[in-house]
């Protein structure tokens, strides 16, 4: 079975807690669970994975393509910003990364407004909340699959 990459940055592990009004109230593990579930109705394995550490998710993006992974769901947090490692890391491999952030980073801080990941990534998908990790993941499988639409 193909398996796709979920990768959750920096904080991600306080979803349901952390600043409420803007993430929402379910937690990490809802989400992975739903992802989990989304990929299995689809024919995938998925592995989800949530570090606050930056070598990790570099080390965890390396291994993807080691291990013939077919495509990774990334929400980098504030790495986004200013992570070069990130981004070379992600430049490094063939596996497809789509960026994916709960909230519309464009109506937030300034700072939150550009991502270096985001030239190295096929696509982003900003502000739809949980619904915008699903897309990422449908958007994945039809690359793997080779349909055009997506190409």
């Amino acid at each position: 079975m193909k398996k796709i990459l979920l990768l959750n940055g920096p904080n991600l592990n306080r979803l349901g807690k952390r600043e409420p009004h803007v993430y929402g109230t379910a937690t990490l593990f809802e989400l992975e669970k739903k992802m989990k579930e989304a990929a299995l109705s689809e024919g995938y394995g998925l592995t989800a994975v949530q570090s606050n550490h930056e070598g990790v998710l570099i080390d965890l993006l390396h291994q993807a393509e080691d291990e013939g992974i077919a495509g990774i769901i990334f929400n980098p947090g504030a790495f986004t910003h200013y992570s070069y490692a990130l981004r070379d890391a992600i430049a490094g491999i063939e596996v497809p990364v789509i960026e994916v952030h709960i909230s519309n980073v464009h109506r937030r801080e300034a700072f939150r407004h550009h991502s270096v990941l985001a030239e190295v990534s096929e696509g982003q998908i900003v502000g739809l909340g949980f619904f915008g990790y699903e897309l990422a993941l449908q958007a994945l499988i039809k690359m793997h699959k080779g349909d055009e639409e997506v190409e």
